[in-house]
């Protein structure tokens, strides 16, 4: 049997970090993007480049019926598998101060960042409790943790998104499935390109943005049988960056 791993927009960044880190690990990766297929595509070819299996599975997380009719479709054609790690590592950001952020650039993001955490996650966790094992790594954000101006609708939504994880694992932790989630500083991302990253590092004690391939690592650490005490976290990854 393949163990499946279903990564949300791993089409580049910190996603495609992780798609390639988890096939190392002997997962079958399920590529989710939205709408950019020839990024995906270089996942997918990294993965395989690499040794390992993947697919390309497109669907919009922020739109619970597209979601349902895809895995749904998935578990039909796989009726011996299940997903066994979940990465809900879609995200978008439209960044505004709050007196000029309308009202369908707040509920965008809220939709991307936290309603598909809902979406996914409920139609995959059955299947993780009937086989009493599972994964489900959340990725957050530093926004999440402390906010930042100018990202009113981002922070609400991966600070949403930190208390959610926190619910679930307690829901499910008897049924051997942990529930954690990390939250990123800057890291080199398209989601960072055009920032001041020379003002910016004199912020950072580690004086540097991370790199995606550091958050892979902490991704694939959670997914391990060795964390398999370890639910109900956020754990920063931001180079001592807190305020």
């Amino acid at each position: 049997m393949n163990k499946y791993a279903l990564i949300t927009g791993a089409g580049r960044g910190i996603g495609r970090a992780i798609a390639q880190r988890i096939a190392k690990n002997g997962y079958h990766v399920l590529i989710n993007y939205r709408s950019n297929h020839e990024e995906a595509q270089r996942t997918l070819d990294a993965i395989v480049a690499q040794g390992g299996q993947g697919t390309l599975m497109p669907f919009d997380v922020s739109d619970a019926q597209a979601v349902q009719q895809n895995i749904e479709a998935w578990y039909k054609d796989h009726p011996n598998d299940y997903i066994e790690l979940l990465v809900n590592n879609a995200g978008i950001r439209k960044d505004n101060l709050m007196v000029f952020l309308n009202p369908e650039d707040f509920d965008k993001v809220v939709s991307t960042n936290l309603s598909s955490f809902f979406y996914v996650t409920k139609l995959i966790v059955p299947e993780m409790i009937r086989h009493r094992n599972g994964r489900i790594v959340n990725i957050a954000s530093l926004s999440g943790v402390k906010g930042t101006p100018g990202q009113t609708n981002y922070s609400a939504a991966k600070g949403g998104l930190i208390a959610a994880t926190k619910a679930l694992a307690q829901e499910i932790a008897k049924k051997h499935i942990t529930v954690n989630a990390i939250a990123p500083g800057f890291i080199h991302t398209d989601m960072t390109e055009g920032l001041d990253e020379e003002m910016l590092k004199k912020f950072i004690p580690a004086a540097r943005f991370g790199e995606p391939e550091e958050v892979a690592a902490l991704v694939a650490f959670l997914a391990s049988p060795e964390a398999a005490y370890i639910t109900g976290e956020c754990i920063n990854i931001n180079g001592g960056l807190y305020s």
